[in-house]
Formats: structure tokens, C-alpha cells, sequence
């Protein structure tokens, strides 16, 4: 199957303040993998900033919503609408999962939202769970701890290495995904 364009979105939260939290690992993922391919990402359209370059030979354009979180479906659904991109082949999301230490990975395929309302949003608006995705991990929210507060929180120095080299692994797992590797990145990522 020939595929004009991958669609890669890093979610988050726009603003200085949401900046280096866990709930932003998506947009922190994005910004690498746009330094490591010398992709600006300073266009502002669809509701979202996109950059758009190439990678492993592939057009792409890089996403981060301006939609807050909660609402990345909207960003997601005009991107795929303008570029009649079918989300099945040509979508790539990378966001943080609390159920898996920090820095670890785990691309799929398809699936639930496991709680993320960012990705329950997407699911919601492009009528489909179909969807390549690379989940970071950020840990698990300690006991007595608000959620929100707890993924809108900061990284500890500690995890802060785990992170990096998680979004490192990412970038090298976006280009397996657009070689079309898919069952490649998993064997070797997770």
C-alpha cells in the first residue's frame, strides 16, 4: 500500500505552564523527533502546530494540538479530513500512560483508551480504535494523589534520564512505523 503522508500527533497541553509534564511527554517526544529530522514545527493550522518534513524517505507532518488534551480529537479529525488520510495507516499517536514505569515504551496497533481522555477524544471523533500509537510510560499515580494533578505534575530528576531515553526510543520507533514495521517496532520495543 502506497501512503502519501503519516500524520505523527504528540499530545499535550499548549502553555508554558503544562511545559515538561507528564501529560505533555507527547509534545516533548514530537519536538525530538522534529530536532533529529530538522523539521520546524511552527504552523498553526487544523487547531494544532505542524511541521512538516520527511522522514525515512516518507512525507510527514508533526502535530501538537492547541486544544488542550481533553479535546485532541478535534485537531486530530481536520488534520485527517484536509489530508483524506485514513487513521488506520497513516496516523501515528505518542502519549503517556500511567500504567507503564517511566521510560518504558509500548507501540500498538489499535485498542482502548485505557482511561486517557486525549485518546478517548480521538477515538470519539474518528469513529475508530484503529490507529498506530507509542505509549510513554510516566508511572503510576502514587496513593492519595489527584490524577489530574499527578499527570500534570513535573518529573523528578530521577525519572527525568528514564524520559529522555524513552522519547529517544520513540523517535527511533517512528521510523520503523513509517517503513510500515509495525510488528518490527513491537518485537523490538516492547
Amino acid at each position: 500500500m502506497v501512503v502519501d503522508v503519516y500524520i505523527i500527533v504528540g499530545l499535550g497541553n499548549p502553555g508554558r505552564q503544562y511545559e515538561n509534564t507528564r501529560h505533555n511527554i507527547g509534545f516533548q517526544c514530537v519536538d525530538m523527533i522534529a530536532r533529529k529530522h530538522n523539521i520546524s514545527i511552527l504552523e498553526c493550522r487544523h487547531k494544532a502546530l505542524i511541521g512538516k518534513g520527511y522522514i525515512e524517505g516518507e512525507k510527514v507532518i508533526l502535530v501538537k494540538p492547541q486544544t488542550f488534551m481533553n479535546l485532541s480529537g478535534e485537531s486530530v479529525w481536520e488534520i485527517l479530513q484536509y489530508y483524506k488520510a485514513e487513521p488506520d495507516t497513516q496516523l501515528i499517536v505518542i502519549y503517556d500512560d500511567i500504567s507503564l514505569a517511566p521510560g518504558s515504551l509500548r507501540i500498538r496497533k489499535k485498542g482502548s483508551a485505557g482511561g486517557h481522555n486525549g485518546i478517548k477524544n480521538i477515538i470519539s471523533k474518528l469513529g475508530t480504535d484503529i490507529f498506530k500509537r507509542i505509549k510513554i510510560g510516566v508511572g503510576e499515580k502514587p496513593a492519595g494523589f489527584d490524577l489530574a494533578d499527578y499527570v500534570l505534575g513535573h518529573f523528578s530528576d530521577a525519572e527525568k534520564k528514564d524520559i529522555n531515553l524513552a522519547c529517544a526510543k520513540a523517535v527511533q520507533a517512528v521510523s520503523f512505523l513509517v517503513k510500515e514495521e509495525t510488528d518490527k517496532a513491537m518485537n523490538y520495543f516492547n
